[in-house]
C-alpha cells in the first residue's frame, strides 16, 4: 500500500469518528462532558470559598456591634442602683457578733457560697476592739463583699439599724452561732418572695395568755388557749429569718420606750420586730419554714462565750417584754398561725421537735 493510500485511510477514519461523535447523545460522550464537569467543580469551590468569607466577615462585624440585651441589663442595673435597690432576686445578710471571731470567720466562709447573696454586713459589737477586716481581706478575693460595722456600744438592737449599705429589698438575719444550709436558705428566700410583708424564718415561738391576763412566752410545749392540741405559733425569731429591709427603718421609728426596753434587758429586739410587723400588716407576723439542716455551732467557738438564751432569766425576760410591749402599744397585735412550709411538699406536720 502506497503512502498516499495509507494517509487517505487514516483521514477517512478520523472523519467518520468525528461524524459519529455528533450522532452520539451527549450523555454517552465522556470527552464532551469533561470540560463542563471541571468548570462545575471550579465554580462550586469558588462559591464555597465566597460563602465562607462572607460568613467570617459577618461574624466579625456582629462582634463589633453593641449587645442590645447586655446594654439593657447594664442600664437597668444603673437605674436600680440609683434608686438604692438591686435586682429583686438577691438579699443582704446581716450578722451581729460578739466575742466569737473564730466562729464568725467559719460562718462567713460558709455563707459566701449561698446563691442570691448580694452582700454581708457584720455588726461588730466588740467595742474598742478592731474587727477582723484585714485578716478577712488578706484571704481574698471573696465572691461576696463583707462589710464590718464597728459599733460604739454593745447593744442587742444594733443589728436592726437601717444600714445605708443595704441595697436589697430582702434582708437575711442570722445569729453568729447559727449555720443554715444553702438549700434551706434558697428555699426560704423563694417563700419570702411570695410573702414579702412577713417574716419568713426557721425558729417559731408563741405567746399564751393566762386567766389573770398576763402573757407568757415559750415554744410549742405551751398550750394555746382555745386551739386544742394543735401546734400554733405567733412569733418567728429574726435570728434566722428573711424579712423586708423596709422594716429596719420602721423599727428605728418606734417609740423610744421600745428601744429603752431592749437596752434594759439586752433582749427582745426580735419580739419587738414581730409586734411591729403584725401591727403593720394586720396579720400573723411570720411564716415558719421547716429547716432541713440548721445547726447551732456555739460549742465550736474557743471564746467560751455562751449565748444569752443560756441565762436563767432569759425566758422570764421575754415574757416580761411581751407584757411591756402590750402596754406600750396598748394592744396585743400578735396572731396565731399553724402554717408550716416544707420544701418536701408537706404543708403541715407535727413540729414539736426542739428548736
Amino acid at each position: 500500500m502506497s503512502k498516499d493510500t495509507l494517509m487517505k485511510n487514516i483521514y477517512g477514519k478520523m472523519h467518520r469518528t468525528r461524524d459519529l461523535r455528533h450522532l452520539l447523545p451527549i450523555g454517552h460522550c465522556p470527552v464532551c462532558r469533561l470540560p463542563g464537569r471541571v468548570m462545575g467543580v471550579r465554580v462550586l469551590r469558588f462559591s464555597l470559598v465566597a460563602v465562607l468569607v462572607l460568613l467570617l466577615v459577618a461574624g466579625a462585624l456582629t462582634n463589633l456591634l453593641p449587645n442590645i440585651k447586655e446594654d439593657k441589663m447594664l442600664t437597668l442595673r444603673r437605674e436600680m442602683k440609683s434608686q438604692g435597690k438591686t435586682a429583686p432576686d438577691s438579699f443582704t445578710l446581716i450578722m451581729q457578733t460578739y466575742n466569737r471571731t473564730d466562729l464568725l470567720l467559719r460562718l462567713l466562709n460558709h455563707y459566701q457560697a449561698v446563691p442570691h447573696l448580694h452582700k454581708v454586713i457584720v455588726v461588730w459589737n466588740n467595742v474598742g476592739e478592731k474587727g477582723p477586716d484585714e485578716l478577712w481581706n488578706s484571704l481574698g478575693p471573696h465572691p461576696v463583699p463583707v462589710l464590718f460595722k464597728q459599733q460604739v456600744a454593745n447593744r442587742m438592737r444594733n443589728r436592726l439599724q437601717a444600714f445605708p449599705e443595704v441595697e436589697t429589698s430582702a434582708v437575711l438575719m442570722v445569729d453568729d452561732d447559727t449555720l443554715i444550709s444553702a438549700q434551706d436558705l434558697v428555699f426560704a428566700f423563694s417563700v419570702w418572695q411570695q410573702f414579702p410583708d412577713q417574716i419568713v424564718g426557721f425558729v417559731p415561738r408563741k405567746h399564751v395568755s393566762t386567766s389573770s391576763g398576763i402573757y407568757s412566752y415559750g415554744g410549742f410545749e405551751l398550750q394555746t388557749p382555745g386551739f386544742g392540741s394543735g401546734d400554733q405559733y405567733s412569733l418567728v425569731l429574726v435570728g434566722a429569718a428573711f424579712f423586708s429591709s423596709s422594716y429596719l427603718e420602721l423599727f428605728q421609728n418606734q417609740p423610744a420606750a421600745i428601744h429603752a426596753l431592749i437596752d434594759e434587758t439586752q433582749n427582745c429586739d426580735d419580739i419587738a420586730m414581730n409586734f411591729i410587723v403584725a401591727r403593720h400588716t394586720g396579720k400573723a407576723s411570720g411564716l415558719f419554714v421547716k429547716p432541713v439542716h440548721m445547726v447551732n455551732s456555739e460549742k465550736e467557738t474557743n471564746s467560751g462565750y455562751s449565748g444569752m438564751w443560756h441565762r436563767a432569766e432569759h425566758f422570764l425576760q421575754r415574757s416580761y417584754c411581751i407584757n411591756k410591749l402590750v402596754k406600750i402599744y396598748d394592744n396585743m397585735p400578735l396572731k396565731y398561725s399553724n402554717i408550716m412550709i416544707s420544701q418536701f411538699g408537706f404543708p403541715y406536720a407535727n413540729h414539736k421537735s426542739k428548736m
